[in-house]
Order: C-alpha cells, then structure tokens, then sequence
C-alpha cells in the first residue's frame, strides 16, 4: 500500500482535481441537460413524456446503480472503478449527442447513468484513501466546494453553450473532459480498494432496486397501473432480499434509527419537489415565458447559489445544535 498523500503535493492536487472534474461531469449532465430540453424536444418531436425520461433516465440508473458501483470500487480497485466509468460515461455522451430521434437519446441517457454510478462514489473514496488524515477534511471541502460551484455555473453555461452551439454540444463538451480525467486518474491517482470487503456482491438487491425503480417511475409518467405495480412488488422483494443478505446494500439495521428514517423521508419529499421545479421551470421559461436559453440559465442561478451559500452554514449547524431544526424550517 503506497503512502497517503499530501493535499499540498503536486500528485495530492492532481487527485482532488481529477475527482472533482469527474463528479462535476456526473453533476452538471444531471442539470444542464434541463437547459435543452425545450430544444431537445423541437429538433427530436418528441413530447412531455419523452423529455421526462431524457431526464429520469439517466437520474434512475445513477440511483439505482451507484451503492452496487461503490461496492464494485472497494472490491475491484476504486481508481480502476472510477476510470472505467469515466470511459463509460463519455461513449454514452458521445451516443447522447449523435441520437437521431428520442427513443435512442433516453437509451444513451440510461448508459450515462450507469457510468455515473461508476465513477461517483469513487471520487469521494478515492479522496478519503489516497489523502493523509490531516488534510481528508480540507480536500474533503474543496471536493465539494468546487462541485458546488460546478452546479452554479452549470445552467449558465449550458444555456450559452445550447445557443452558440446547439442541444448535442452540451452532451459532446463531455468526451475532452473525461479524457483529461482518465489521464489524471491513470497518472497521479494511487490505486486503492476494501482490504475487507463483503464476501459476495449483493447482485440480487441491485436487480430488484433497477427493476422496482424503473417499473415504477415508468408506471407513473406513462400512466400504466400494471407495469407500476410490477414496480411495487420488486421493490417490497428488495426489502426482503435485503433482510436476508449477508452482503445487503442496504442494510436493514440502518432504519432502527428514527433520525436516519426522518432524514430520508425528508430528503425524498424536497428532492421530489425540487426535481419537479427544476423540470417544469426551464420549460415554462422557454416555451411559455418567452426567454432564451442564457436567460432561463441565469434564472435558476439564485437557487443553486443560495444552495451553495448556505448547506455549509446549515451542515455547521446541524452538527452543534442537532437537524431537526434546519430540517423543518427547510
């Protein structure tokens, strides 16, 4: 095992950049992509139901995906993980940007998805094993600081950048990036992994979140109560798959604390709402409102600011004074 690194040191610098550059492409195709779809669905006819899968697509196989990815990074290497998921996600832009109708461009969209499970949960592992101990905090920071700013300036650029260049570009900016992420990753990042991982990968339990995740949201925006219920019943098999893995990605003892529970119930109810805002503001804007792409950039601008403004400041109080408090008036 190599030697923990110096945030100072020139390789130190290299893997806090090489992260953050690869989380921030996971981050920012999450988001920019709200800046195109109005585009999006004019140059591929395609209606509301097709622009929300180009969205929920990419959001469920990322969520769906990303515990069995981590798991994959501890057991496999999490540089080796963290690499090929860059690869992963930049084929997939490159499909996103060539998509000659819908159909294809959600397909390319669920592939991105996957690469980014891959590659997300190692940036920030990556970090905290490669890092001394003293400088894990403030790398730590600056890992999600710079994402921060990231998620800022995102719709503001994307908005430019589908004016000047049009809906594909913002897929097609991907490919240079991820090759200067493979490059710092395959240089300067050390190679690290679980010296204990668990015995089997919970294979069963990912299948059942993908299957239950996806039946139910296509159930839901395609308004068809079979394929929902099919959604229903693998996502009850998940909980007892879990239950019983030795391996669970999800670990039942997790919901005996009534905070952690409460946590994740809220954080569903205000990330729903969120996702919702941010999906029918863009079009409202742009369709409705009359405003260019740069301009519904710049509109949704405030929200991330007062994002990045202020988690830090409620993350600080929440550690001295307890959740509860930020979390309701939140």
């Amino acid at each position: 095992m190599t030697e923990p690194l110096a945030l100072a040191s020139r390789r130190g610098r290299w893997v806090v950049a090489a992260t953050v550059l690869g989380s921030s492409m996971a981050l920012l195709d999450g988001t920019v992509v709200n800046i195109a779809l109005p585009h999006i669905g004019e140059d591929l006819n395609s209606g509301v139901a097709g622009l929300q899968w180009t969205l929920s697509g990419y959001t469920l196989a990322l969520a769906s995906l990303i515990l069995l990815g981590g798991a994959l990074g501890d057991r496999w290497g999490r540089r080796r993980v963290f690499v090929w998921g860059t690869v992963w996600f930049a084929v997939a832009s490159l499909l996103c940007g060539i998509a000659p109708d819908v159909t294809f461009l959600v397909i390319a969209r669920i592939l991105q998805g996957v690469g980014a499970a891959l590659l997300t949960p190692g940036s920030l592992a990556i970090i905290s094993a490669s890092l001394r101990e003293e400088d894990r905090g403030a790398a730590i920071g600056l890992w999600s600081g710079l994402g921060g700013v990231a998620g800022a300036i995102g719709p503001l650029f994307g908005g430019w950048l589908v004016e000047v260049a049009g809906w594909r570009s913002v897929f097609l900016l991907n490919i240079p990036l991820a090759i200067v992420v493979v490059w710092a990753a395959v240089r300067h990042v050390p190679e690290s992994r679980d010296p204990h991982p668990p015995e089997h990968l919970d294979v069963v339990g990912s299948a059942c979140a993908v299957v239950g995740l996806g039946a139910l949201t296509y159930g839901l925006i395609e308004v068809n109560p079979i394929v929902g219920l099919v959604g229903v019943l693998a996502l009850c098999l998940f909980v007892v798959v879990e239950r019983r893995s030795p391996s669970a990605l999800v670990p039942p003892s997790l919901f005996r604390s009534r905070m952690f529970v409460a946590a994740n119930l809220v954080t569903l109810a205000v990330y729903a709402a969120l996702g919702g805002v941010f999906f029918l503001l863009v079009l409202q804007l742009q369709l409705v409102a009359g405003y260019s792409p740069v301009a519904a950039g710049v509109a949704t601008v405030p929200i991330t600011l007062a994002l990045l403004l202020l988690s830090s400041r409620a993350g600080s109080y929440a550690q001295t004074h307890g959740p509860r408090l930020p979390m309701t008036v939140g």
